[in-house]
């Protein structure tokens, strides 16, 4: 407790001078990486179950002929090439004890795609203003934002990071006295001793990836790149690119008052917008992204790429102030596109009135490494804000410290910008978002009612669709399996037999059955929800072993299995509603774009006494209307949760 108390000071007032508390969060009295060795592995669920559960998500989609069809051929893929890959799968997995079953499929997952990051990856997540109106200044919260987000980095880099543990009895595991013993558990058996007091850590092999990092184009798949020695900040202004350090030659932090006058300084440049922004290159096909690179570089732009490769992250300040909630989603979705880096591990975005958020490239991580690093920065930015209003930029010569980044264009370079900025304005333009607030109530009364918050939302989004579009369609919620080494994520598949039956219901049988038939198929929907969750949260979904399954056989140049050329297996795959929730102290909201051309991209959270939803569609689809049935589908679920007759 007393490094933390020394970290307490008043804002303003802490040394920097050298490498004290002020460089750190926190020191963990357990290392960060402390459990990571003695990780479970991310089970390869038996195949057997894997069918049973990929038929159970199939069974709401498809009508009997259809379902009989896809029947025959699941059950002939388990007895036959099915059984094969799968025990050349675990024998793989026995072989490679380091990782998990997914990782190297999943990465090139990512890596191999060709559509650009721009709506197809990159999710945004805002932070919440500054609780001090006064500290919601551009200068002062880019500031403070940087010296936390630095501060983070060297708490991770040192080993001092608490270590990211799931708590189910925190009473017992997060204490002084169990972190005072686990500490001197050897890591090879750490783990044991935390799940003994009900305690869960989690992966963090992903953080290393969090600074120093970018995504580079390549043809075919593309790279992750890392360079951990670099000690500069890249900032982005108006389209222009910008450089200076943020640690100095002994590893220390630079002091927060120089930081403020390198940020000043960018602020108060007015080289005008480059002609041709680069960072629209970011937004293109990766193949077409990975040519003009090449040129780039052979136009004797090598050390300037390298600069914001290797930069510790990327600062994005705009010029314009924040409307509302749907101008702040496309702000932190993808913005103007000239003033973005999408390639960045992430970048942190910065509006004109302080209002902030974070953009991030997803092949090399998830949620979870993103919003620790969130609630960390927003704690400590706001609670212990490195510089006030009052502050005083140091008295440094920002003209020699800054760097501004100036690239070589030739024609086809000119012409590739040109194109790209065409097809990002064509693209943004065809994208719409909508939100809601549902204001009659949230977590807190459903969990009275003894009903799963995330059960009923996701059935809302079902009964919504059915009342729109009068089908049930494909549909994807995500689910980390973090809590094993190497995991990532899994689906979980919410359109079930069980909300199909209750949303007809509610949609279009209410004078059938009475509000206690309805509690009961609430309760129904509730219970299988929640054995969905808790299988993929185990590793105990079906979608990743498919998909390694599917991996392996074209890995080892077989024919693509019949089972995989199901209409239905394309069907189930197309996930016109994608779906992801997530609720921290410090995330106002979330959102990302539709993974298919007529499907809706849905963020949502769920509050005390509100739940929110953040809706992504295209042409294909109508977003408002989608969520005024939203609306209307919470609407109902909730009166019949409090025993109220509704009508239709």
């Amino acid at each position: 407790m007393a490094a933390r108390q020394l970290l307490r000071a008043a804002p303003g007032r802490r040394g920097y001078s050298g490498a004290g508390a002020a460089e750190f969060l926190h020191r963990s009295i357990v290392p960060t990486m402390h459990y990571q060795k003695s990780l479970p592995r991310l089970p390869v669920p038996k195949l057997e179950d894997t069918i049973k559960r990929y038929l159970n998500a199939q069974k709401p989609l498809l009508n009997d002929d259809q379902f009989r069809k896809t029947e025959e051929l699941a059950y002939a893929f388990e007895k036959g090439i099915g059984r094969e890959l799968h025990e050349q799968l675990v024998a793989q997995d026995n072989q490679n004890k380091h990782t998990s079953y997914i990782t190297g499929p999943w990465f090139d997952m990512y890596l191999k795609a060709r559509e650009p990051l721009l709506l197809n990856f990159n999710p945004f997540m805002s932070f919440k203003p500054d609780p001090k109106p006064e500290y919601n200044d551009q200068l002062i919260r880019a500031t403070n934002m940087t010296v936390s987000a630095i501060r983070f980095m060297k708490t991770f880099r040192a080993g001092y990071l608490e270590p990211e543990v799931f708590h189910l009895n925190p009473e017992k595991s997060d204490t002084k006295l169990f972190k005072k013993i686990i500490r001197f558990v050897p890591s090879s058996i750490s783990w044991f001793g935390a799940y003994m007091v009900n305690a869960y850590p989690l992966d963090m092999s992903q953080y290393f990836r969090l600074f120093n990092s970018t995504r580079i184009p390549k043809l075919s798949k593309d790279e992750l790149y890392t360079d951990e020695k670099a000690k500069h900040l890249l900032v982005l202004r108006n389209g222009n690119f910008y450089v200076f350090d943020v640690i100095d030659r002994d590893g220390n932090m630079v002091r927060p008052s120089e930081i403020q006058a390198h940020l000043k300084y960018i602020l108060n440049d007015n080289s005008p917008a480059p002609a041709f922004p680069l960072g629209y290159l970011t937004s293109e096909n990766r193949n077409t992204w990975a040519a003009l690179r090449k040129n780039l570089l052979d136009n004797g732009n090598a050390e300037a790429l390298q600069k914001v490769d290797s930069a510790m992250f990327c600062l994005t300040l705009d010029d314009f102030p924040i409307k509302d909630l749907v101008h702040l989603s496309h702000t932190m979705l993808h913005g103007d596109g000239a003033n973005r880096w999408y390639d960045k591990s992430f970048s942190l975005i910065i509006a004109k009135d302080g209002t902030a958020g974070i953009n991030f490239e997803h092949s090399w991580g998830d949620g979870v490494a993103v919003l620790r690093f969130q609630n960390e920065i927003f704690k400590d930015s706001t609670t212990t804000p490195a510089i006030s209003p009052q502050s005083q930029p140091a008295s440094v010569d920002s003209s020699r410290a800054v760097q501004k980044l100036d690239f070589k264009l030739n024609d086809a370079l000119k012409a590739g910008i040109t194109k790209a900025k065409e097809t990002f304005d064509a693209t943004v333009k065809s994208l719409s978002l909508n939100m809601i607030q549902f204001q009659e109530g949230g977590k807190e009364l459903l969990k009275q009612k003894k009903v799963s918050p995330d059960a009923v939302v996701q059935l809302a989004f079902q009964m919504a669709f059915l009342r729109q579009y009068d089908q049930t369609v494909a549909t994807y919620e995500s689910c980390s399996t973090a809590a094993f080494k190497h995991g990532r994520t899994e689906t979980i598949r919410p359109a079930s037999v069980h909300t199909k039956k209750c949303s007809e219901a509610f949609v279009k049988g209410l004078s059938n059955h009475s509000t206690g038939e309805l509690q009961d198929l609430i309760m129904e929907c509730s219970k299988y929800h929640g054995r969905l969750t808790k299988e993929a949260a185990m590793g105990q979904g079906f979608d990743r072993h498919l998909f390694s399954l599917r991996y392996l056989a074209s890995s080892k140049g077989l024919p693509l299995p019949e089972f995989y050329q199901d209409q239905a297996y394309a069907r189930l795959n197309h996930n016109i509603i994608s779906t992801s929730t997530l609720v921290s102290p410090a995330v106002q909201m979330g959102g990302f774009g539709p993974v298919v051309a007529d499907g809706f991209g849905v963020g949502y959270q769920v509050q005390d006494d509100w739940i929110g939803c953040n809706v992504s569609s295209y042409p294909a689809r109508n977003g408002k209307e989608y969520l005024q049935c939203i609306h209307k589908s919470l609407e109902d679920i909730f009166n019949v949760l409090k025993g109220k007759k509704i009508r239709s």
